[in-house]
């Protein structure tokens, strides 16, 4: 029986990555298919669902200064066999867009990490010797600034790991520019960021040896990435994280087709994030992207990688795909695949 790899990214604010693999599952077993879900996650929001869900919850400080419950994960034995008490933070649960109440409420200048620099605190207080930040969905275009200045003296940092999973590989100079208007900055206070970065970038190298500016990724989450970079994190990609952590390529060996998704495929999906890796691993297999909605320029990035892509919303309507992703998505995945009927199996 040939086999369906499910690996999708969230639809944000309408389903979760797991919901998702569970629903391509369904469609899977609806047109005679075996399947394997690997919910996925760039490192940005949803990371902790993929690792396991948050069971731990700090108030700290929201992108605009009011107190916020900010939820994360502690394990005393993590996932990878490693030993090494581990956190997994989401930056976006302490400085998310969404806490500011999206583009049109927030304040781009004014929003601070300053909450993820206080998670980050509470957890190596709780014993953390790693802590996995995920940069994305963020408010900020602070730098990190906010953050390190609530981490203080890198003395409380002594043997603890920061692993910064960046879900972009934008550097830190390019990160007003490319996301502060998605944020609701104007272009004159994006002319601003733009100045506050380049200080700061010049502040970072001075204090602590490091040029932000040339590393990639720096610029995720605001440039939380190079902040964090500057006083010692490693920058890895989210989802290179999150593949190894669930042995993603092991399942695409044994998988005959895959279908992965996320809210909204644009020209960004295939720059680091999980659509255009999962495609970037298929090897050639038939692979299938369901979305809720897709970009003018996202079609055509699809289309120039030889990407199947099926737009919820326009196969269907916007409400729909609003009010009853789930359902849909089985359905389309379903139809996919009995067109497949003649490919063979991964055992054959």
């Amino acid at each position: 029986m040939p086999v369906l790899l499910a690996a999708p990214d969230k639809f944000k604010g309408t389903a979760t990555a797991s919901h998702l693999a569970a629903a391509m599952a369904a469609g899977a077993l609806a047109s005679g298919w075996e399947s394997a879900q690997r919910p996925m996650s760039d490192g940005g929001e949803g990371l902790l669902g993929v690792v396991g869900g948050p069971n731990r919850e700090t108030v700290v400080t929201g992108p605009l200064g009011n107190k916020v419950a900010a939820s994360w994960r502690f394990d005393e034995t993590p996932l990878d066999s490693s030993g090494v008490p581990t956190a997994v933070i989401e930056m976006s649960q302490a400085a998310g867009l969404v806490l500011a109440g999206g583009r049109e409420r927030n304040d781009a200048v004014a929003a601070t990490t300053r909450g993820v620099g206080e998670l980050m605190v509470a957890a190596v207080r709780a014993g953390g010797r790693r802590l996995v930040v995920g940069c994305g969905g963020s408010a900020t275009t602070d730098g990190g600034a906010g953050a390190l200045e609530v981490l203080g003296d890198r003395a409380q940092l002594a043997g603890v790991e920061i692993v910064v999973a960046c879900d972009v590989r934008v550097r830190f100079l390019e990160a007003a520019g490319r996301f502060g208007p998605q944020k609701g900055a104007s272009p004159a206070q994006v002319r601003v960021l733009e100045r506050r970065l380049r200080a700061l970038a010049d502040r970072y190298a001075a204090e602590f040896g490091l040029d932000v500016r040339s590393v990639e990724g720096s610029g995720a989450a605001g440039g939380l990435a190079g902040g964090l970079a500057a006083i010692g994190g490693k920058l890895v990609s989210g989802f290179e994280l999150v593949a190894s952590l669930v042995r993603l390529d092991d399942s695409l060996s044994a998988a005959d087709a895959i279908v992965t998704g996320e809210g909204c495929l644009d020209e960004q999906s295939f720059l680091g994030k999980v659509v255009g890796e999962v495609l970037t691993r298929a090897g050639g297999r038939p692979t299938l992207c369901v979305a809720g909605r897709v970009s003018p320029p996202g079609a055509r990035a699809a289309a120039e990688r030889g990407l199947a892509v099926v737009s919820l919303s326009e196969r269907f309507d916007e409400p729909s795909a609003i009010a009853s992703p789930l359902a849909l998505v089985g359905d389309v995945v379903a139809e996919w695949l009995s067109g497949l009927a003649s490919v063979p199996t991964s055992t054959s």
